[in-house]
């Protein structure tokens, strides 16, 4: 992609996404198989690929920055990637407001486009920055909107592991956040979910 087009697509992108709109987004391909009280839904999600990077913590600028100037270029190839989401990272929550979730030896993680993966992802030039493929798994996930404070997405991560307790899940690891939204978004209009991978049965 021609570079001036590519950012000013990015820019209409991020303008559009103060609303929420995220359509343009490449998304991880999921199918929801079952609907638990309280709006939990369980997922299976095809395999994927992503590009990831450790972070300190949820908001964390540099783990951001290395994932971003990955897909703005900082790769073999030199090529341009369209930005996907969610983004995703695991761990301790960290009292930060923006929509990405990190932790204890966590990662940030960017999911690559279908096509990009298909294709070849080009490797990482920049130390640190490597490309993970996720295998198809099954996900319990419970969406909210609002600011993600560590109050609020405590709440949300308290109802999630309170439903899969009741209905006899088993979960494979601590619940991670997935952020669909700029922090420049409406609150109101965010995508926000915490989620737990199953344990396989």
């Amino acid at each position: 992609m021609d570079k001036l087009l590519f950012y000013a697509v990015t820019l209409l992108e991020s303008g559009l996404g103060v609303f929420g709109v995220r359509r343009f987004y490449d998304q991880p391909r999921y199918a929801v198989v079952e609907r638990l009280d309280r709006g939990v839904e369980i997922r299976a999600y095809a395999p994927r690929v992503a590009v990831e990077t450790d972070a300190r913590g949820q908001g964390d600028g540099a783990a951001f920055g290395r994932l971003f100037r990955y897909i703005t270029g900082a790769n073999r190839a030199g090529n341009r990637i369209a930005m996907t989401a969610p983004v995703e990272v695991a761990g301790r929550r960290i009292a930060m407001t923006v929509p990405v979730e990190q932790g204890d030896g966590g990662t940030m993680r960017f999911f690559l486009p279908q096509d990009v993966a298909a294709a070849g992802a080009p490797e990482p030039t920049e130390a640190g920055v490597r490309l993970v493929t996720v295998p198809e798994e099954r996900i319990a996930v419970l969406r909210f909107s609002g600011r993600v404070t560590p109050e609020a997405r405590g709440q949300q991560e308290l109802i999630l592991t309170q439903v899969l307790r009741e209905a006899g899940r088993a979960t494979a690891a601590v619940p991670f956040f997935m952020g669909y939204d700029p922090p420049f978004t409406i609150p109101f209009r965010r995508r926000n979910e915490v989620a737990l991978r199953l344990s396989v049965s």
